[in-house]
């Protein structure tokens, strides 16, 4: 995921850049809230279940299957000991596959967690070098089990997989393998659960100072030009639930190809119950307390007073939530605060309806991601694209159809998508394609955190080893 900064004079386009960039208030980079890192009021005070990012994408070594991943807890310190970050057993968490767009679950795999302490006795994580999962000097161990329920029923998958531990440093940890996280589900298929890197980057600092971009922003007492973000996510963790499937155990049979639609979510039982002895107990129907589909909609498009009310809602009646697509505060911010630019159209956007609620068809009316009129804001993956053996960061904006908003990709740069996006500024590449709006300079802003610091993994679970504790630094 990157963001490049590209200057067209510095006036409108640094003027474009900086709010554009606040409309990706949370997608990456130099100033936006990572995707869903903290986006609304209830799920804030709830990190355990809080849903940052959901990727889905043909596998690059596996052309064959289908990756989805989804990360929850945002900002994890490394060095959080001795109660390490780790899932919850009281959560469910799971990941939404709809085949057929109606913006129902067709297939849904659920993640549930286990936790087990060694020694109540100690106040140590772990009593010794930690050499797996299952070593017992790892006091404290989380297991977890996959279920896979469709409109037939539902089998479990795996149980009692091993959850990896923290990366606490190199006495603790003198080696740190992935594999030992990775769950053989047969078949071909395989599931993940543990901490990672967190993949996502942006400056927060900078954006949420009244959206001011750090190398754009005298206020912040540097140079206008040549000033490089400070990444608000660099050296901190995730914890990552993720499946590897043959594309034909989310599809409609007997399809081998096709398009899907996908969001994960955390959920949580009505009733909690505070014991006076320390404990808790959770009862009554299971509630939706966070879900993700498409980064940043719900922290720049849906309104602070809806927030809460759209994570617990169905992205099968996500049309309420409509007039907000087709005439996003953001679009209105821009022409308020920066006359100089183009004016970008601030209502009825259907090209952004198209985008994020229904797909987008070829100007021959062939589907390219797109699954029927319902609104739903759902990550449309077309898994016929195959994978591209250098990924282009902005997608199908640079011609590269394996790229979001074609599922979403690690390395894709959603953050400069979407805010282009916004401004209706989608390039020559995608205006070509589908005939979506095409203003400039708003078609080449985007913001200057670039990468993420770690590289990313060529084999499944693909997110980046996290980062050890001992050497955590903060973004210095």
């Amino acid at each position: 995921m990157k963001r490049g900064v590209l200057l067209v004079g510095l006036g409108a386009a640094v003027a474009l850049t900086v709010v554009l960039a606040a409309f990706v208030g949370a997608v990456r980079p130099q100033g936006a809230a990572a995707s869903s890192h903290r986006e609304a009021p209830l799920i804030a005070d709830d990190p355990a279940a809080d849903n940052t990012d959901v990727y889905a994408f043909v596998s690059p070594d596996n052309k064959d299957t289908v990756t989805i991943i989804a990360n929850y807890i945002p900002f994890e310190d490394p060095a959080g000991g001795p109660n390490y970050y780790r899932f919850d057993p009281t959560a469910r968490y799971e990941l939404h596959v709809d085949n057929n767009g109606d913006a129902r679950d067709d297939v849904t795999y659920q993640f549930r967690f286990k936790t087990s302490v060694g020694n109540p006795n100690t106040f140590l994580y772990n009593t010794g070098p930690v050499a797996s999962p299952g070593d017992p000097n790892l006091n404290v161990k989380q297991t977890y089990s996959v279920t896979r329920i469709t409109s037939g029923g539902s089998s479990t998958l795996v149980s009692g997989a091993p959850v990896l531990p923290a990366n606490i440093g190199p006495r603790s940890n003198p080696s740190y393998v992935t594999a030992q996280g990775v769950a053989d589900l047969g078949g071909g298929r395989k599931a993940f659960a543990g901490p990672r890197d967190d993949p996502f980057f942006v400056d927060l600092g900078s954006i949420f100072d009244l959206l001011g971009l750090r190398g754009f922003n005298p206020a912040h007492l540097i140079p206008l030009a040549g000033a490089a973000g400070e990444d608000g996510v660099k050296n901190y963790n995730t914890h990552t639930i993720a499946i590897q499937v043959p594309k034909t155990d989310l599809l409609a049979a007997p399809a081998a190809d096709g398009i899907i639609g996908v969001y994960a979510s955390a959920s949580r039982q009505k009733i909690r119950i505070l014991r006076g002895d320390g404990s808790s107990d959770s009862e009554g129907p299971w509630v939706q307390v966070s879900r993700l589909g498409n980064p940043l909609i719900n922290e720049v498009v849906i309104p602070v007073g809806k927030k809460d009310y759209w994570n617990a809602s169905s992205p099968r009646n996500d049309a309420q939530f409509l007039n907000y697509y087709r005439s996003p505060e953001l679009a209105s911010l821009v022409n308020l605060l920066y006359p100089v630019l183009p004016d970008t159209p601030t209502d009825a956007r259907d090209d952004l309806v198209a985008v994020l609620l229904t797909g987008v068809k070829l100007p021959d009316g062939t589907p390219f991601t797109f699954t029927g009129d319902r609104k739903a804001d759902l990550l449309r993956l077309n898994t016929a694209v195959p994978p591209t053996a250098s990924p282009n960061p902005l997608g199908v904006l640079a011609g590269d159809l394996q790229g979001f908003p074609n599922g979403r990709r690690l390395v894709d740069d959603v953050t400069d998508i979407e805010i282009r996006a916004v401004a209706c500024g989608y390039g020559s590449a995608l205006q070509g394609l589908l005939g979506l709006c095409n203003l400039s300079p708003n078609n080449v802003v985007g913001d200057s955190v670039d990468a993420n610091e770690n590289a990313f993994l060529s084999t499944f679970p693909y997110v980046a080893t996290p980062n050890r504790g001992y050497e955590h630094t903060g973004h210095e």
